[in-house]
């Protein structure tokens, strides 16, 4: 008898879930809300589609925080090296830049996501698209279509329907309506509010780099950009979480040097030169970087201050920008809702993936990698499930 196997959600996880099961010999359909599959997928790929990040493999367990004991077997069992095979498999060479991270050669999402369309299209799984699930009766999933209302049944079901992000892309956590009892949502890898002065008009939209960032006990190294909202981009992705829990955000302009070595060169004879001049000429400060400087440090402190206001300048935060500006969500189906293999407790044969999960990573491939982990380890526990019900 074959398997009848339903996935909801046409992302990165949910696509994984089909490809396991339909390589299973299930008979697959997926449903997808919007007119297209993989719309956040690609929305990630604008800038280089980060696949996964090439570190210690502690290193990269520990990125999941209080996750990483959940978490930790599904990425053993798909972690960097199997998204990179699994992607060159698909026609896609990848390459690994100087800080781990692993993009496709042609650095974008268009051509990856065609090449698996076409790998579960061979494998004789169905899309339907502009399928809004409306509710769960049992393994029976009740949608919205273009046709009116339509029920479909099936033996197993994975649910991978996002977080609560990006609802233009599909994400926007309407399940939780009839899925109660989740963790609540909130905002991750997100950039920051900033009520700037009318002097940081010019800069809006410069990039900054060479920085180093903290709040809490996190840290980055990563660049962001000025935007007229605030401050956005990895660097500050990677530390919004501590922004969140309540640390202050603190700025590193020179972190390759010391407080006495930006003294010993902030003394040296200015002249008649202004003291953003002198900025510019003793320590190379650029534009954006002195701008900054002048913004949060107002007055200017005395030079034998300034050297530490360099080294943990206090970035005036006002908040972090809204949920559907963010780049993920944390909050979802809790570990207690669901067994080992990702099955929902209260609802035998219906397993759920992705970021509906109660997971957070940063950015730099973290979050792509546990959505393709969590994907396939729904759909190897729903066959498994599968072959001992049906």
């Amino acid at each position: 008898m074959t398997v009848r196997a339903l996935v909801v959600g046409a992302g990165p996880a949910g696509l994984m879930a089909a490809e396991r099961l339909a390589q299973s010999g299930c008979k697959v359909t997926i449903a997808e809300k919007m007119p297209s599959p993989g719309r956040k997928f690609l929305m990630a790929g604008k800038s280089g589609l980060n696949l996964t990040k090439v570190e210690a493999t502690s290193l990269f367990y520990q990125s999941y925080r209080e996750a990483e004991p959940w978490l930790r077997p599904m990425l053993a069992a798909f972690g960097p090296d199997d998204v990179q095979n699994w992607a060159r498999n698909l026609g896609q060479e990848v390459f690994t830049g100087s800080t781990g991270r692993v993009f496709p050669k042609v650095m974008k999402a268009s051509p990856l996501l065609r090449a698996w369309l076409t790998r579960l299209d061979g494998l004789g799984v169905d899309l339907r698209k502009r399928w809004q699930l409306i509710t769960l009766e049992g393994t029976t999933a009740v949608f919205d279509t273009p046709d009116g209302l339509r029920r479909a049944s099936a033996d197993v079901l994975v649910l991978a329907l996002g977080g609560a992000s990006w609802a233009r892309l599909g994400s926007d956590g309407a399940w939780r309506e009839w899925l109660p009892g989740e963790a609540l949502f909130q905002v991750a890898n997100a950039g920051l509010s900033v009520d700037w002065s009318h002097h940081m008009r010019p800069f809006f939209g410069q990039p900054v780099k060479g920085v180093a960032l903290s709040a809490g006990n996190l840290t980055s190294r990563g660049e962001f950009t000025v935007s007229s909202r605030g401050l956005e981009g990895g660097g500050i992705y990677s530390v919004s979480r501590g922004v969140r829990e309540g640390a202050p955000l603190v700025l590193d302009l020179f972190p390759d040097m010391t407080e006495d070595e930006i003294a010993t060169r902030l003394n040296r004879t200015r002249g008649k030169a202004s003291l953003s001049n002198h900025l510019r000429k003793v320590l190379k400060l650029d534009g954006v970087r002195r701008a900054l400087v002048q913004e949060w440090l107002r007055p200017m402190p005395a030079v034998n201050v300034l050297a530490k206001s360099l080294k943990s300048l206090n970035v005036p935060v006002s908040g972090l920008r809204p949920m559907d500006e963010a780049i993920s969500t944390a909050g979802g189906v809790r570990r207690d809702q669901v067994n080992d293999g990702l099955m929902l407790l209260d609802r035998p044969g219906v397993f759920v993936a992705g970021e509906m999960l109660d997971w957070e990573a940063p950015t730099g491939g973290y979050l792509l990698t546990a959505c393709f982990a969590t994907g396939r380890w729904a759909g190897d526990h729903a066959v498994q499930f599968a072959a001992r019900t049906v």
